[in-house]
């Protein structure tokens, strides 16, 4: 009688290992999303998200309002970034270099950050950033969100042609090889 209970047992703790190892095969997590996405084109007309950011008016670093309507019709990437993200700050020193190189002849590099406008001007001295920057604060959560940010994650980057067409975002910090080559092809 007592193997009949050790072996009912046994059968039992096979069972519930069997189930254990199937129901953590099926609920393994699923591979992280790209870093890059492509957005669908729209026919020629400029994306919802690139008409929205051209509508826009931020403050610069010294506080004064600009249209971001006068990147309207040409190449541009956004990014979005802030003082308090590692990845960001790691990226802004090749971004401004990258700024620097191309000058706006082919494309032009902004900066819109989710942070305080005095710890915007700080970083911006310290690390001689050489594109322009706006305060977005909160609000430009909302605006790289309208990109397909929905988590507002930092350093999120928009690629838009001139014609308003968003090209392509990237999630996290760049890959400079990839994005040469993206904006190489515009």
């Amino acid at each position: 009688m007592n193997n009949k209970k050790v072996a009912a047992l046994a059968a039992v703790a096979v069972v519930f290992g069997a189930l254990g190892a199937f129901l953590g095969y099926k609920t393994q997590p699923q591979p992280a999303a790209p870093v890059t996405t492509a957005i669908a084109p729209t026919g020629g007309a400029a994306h919802t998200a690139s008409t929205n950011l051209y509508a826009q008016s931020l403050n610069d670093l010294n506080g004064q309002p600009q249209s971001l309507e006068k990147w309207k019709g040409k190449p541009v990437l956004v990014n979005f970034w802030a003082t308090w993200c590692g990845p960001c700050v790691q990226e802004m020193p090749e971004l401004s270099a990258l700024a620097n190189e191309e000058n706006g002849k082919r494309y032009n590099v902004i900066g819109i950050g989710i942070d305080s406008p005095s710890a915007m001007s700080e970083f911006a001295a310290k690390h001689k950033i050489q594109y322009p920057l706006y305060v977005g604060g909160m609000g430009g959560t909302e605006l790289s969100r309208g990109f397909g940010n929905t988590n507002g994650g930092l350093p999120f980057t928009v690629l838009i042609g001139a014609d308003g067409q968003v090209k392509k975002t990237y999630l996290g910090k760049l890959k400079f090889d990839e994005l040469k080559a993206d904006l190489a092809a515009l």
